[in-house]
């Protein structure tokens, strides 16, 4: 298998039991954080940190939540239940870290809070993962673009200051390795398959493109925690070009989304589409308060 995909190597050599790698946070057996220190380290400012969290883990959070969307609406049954999967280990990624920002704001406050109690203005999600599914090759471009950036993030974040945001992205690389993998296969599948396919792939990659810039522009959070996406920008559009040029595509010239008034979805200004996704994901806990199940 390995030699008939570039990326497929990944998750074989992560040296965990077969399938392990793919396990969502929360599902297997072992936990991520087991043994990490949770102390805020010196020269780490809380209110940052817990605000670099949240950026993280709505970023997860959301796109888990439309991944899940799928379920019940993909071409193949099988397609739902990997897409699923790949939903819950977002949604594994999400909780870690927004229950590390409830930590590190000095709050204490939990991950169901920061899920299910904040409103639209308060989320730091990038606007890439809040827009609706689309078609098929839609959903897949996005999360061949979100996935390959967010991978080469997570390795970088591995080696990060605060001890709890290195565990969850150490962890969290062998998962977005697969997300990576999978939304490669498709974009070949369908760059490669029929005019039709071709088409729809060419159209999903040219609506998310404008999209991407958002995940390289570092906000001064990131900047005085010394995070910089931007170094990020060049490999990931290498690695993206040479997919889609292995698909037979061709990558898009759409300039990058405008910001309002500057801000974006890191300060809380989002598209249209999030307040129904919250909405949606909110009512239960909003219409049963306290409820536990």
């Amino acid at each position: 298998m390995s030699d008939d995909h570039v990326y497929l190597s990944l998750t074989e050599a992560s040296g965990e039991p077969e399938g392990e790698a793919r396990w969502a946070y929360g599902t297997g057996f072992s936990d991520p954080l087991l043994g990490v220190d949770t102390a805020i380290p010196a020269g780490v400012d809380g209110q940052d940190l817990a605000a670099y969290c949240l950026m993280l883990g709505d970023d997860a959070l959301i796109l888990s939540q439309r991944l899940i969307e799928w379920c019940t609406r993909a071409p193949e049954l099988e397609e739902e239940v990997a897409l699923s999967n790949l939903g819950l280990d977002l949604l594994g990624q999400a909780r870690q870290l927004l229950t590390r920002a409830g930590q590190a704001d000095g709050t204490g406050r939990g991950e169901d809070d920061f899920a299910y109690w904040r409103e639209e203005s308060d989320f730091r999600n990038v606007r890439m993962v809040e827009t609706p599914n689309g078609d098929f090759a839609y959903s897949v471009a996005r999360l061949l673009l979100f996935a390959t950036a967010r991978h080469a993030l997570y390795e970088q974040l591995a080696s990060f200051a605060d001890p709890v945001v290195a565990a969850v992205a150490a962890r969290g690389v062998k998962e977005l390795a697969y997300h990576r993998e999978y939304a490669t296969a498709w974009t070949l599948r369908l760059g490669d398959g029929t005019p039709y396919s071709a088409e729809r792939m060419q159209a999903g990659l040219a609506a998310v493109w404008p999209l991407l810039d958002e995940l390289f522009t570092a906000h001064p959070v990131e900047t005085r925690l010394g995070v910089d996406p931007a170094v990020l920008r060049e490999p990931v559009l290498a690695e993206l070009a040479a997919v889609v040029a292995e698909a037979g595509l061709s990558l898009p010239g759409t300039a990058p989304l405008a910001r309002i008034g500057g801000r974006a979805g890191r300060d809380g200004v989002h598209t249209e589409y999030l307040g129904p996704l919250l909405a949606e994901l909110q009512v239960l806990a909003r219409a049963h308060p306290g409820a536990t199940w």
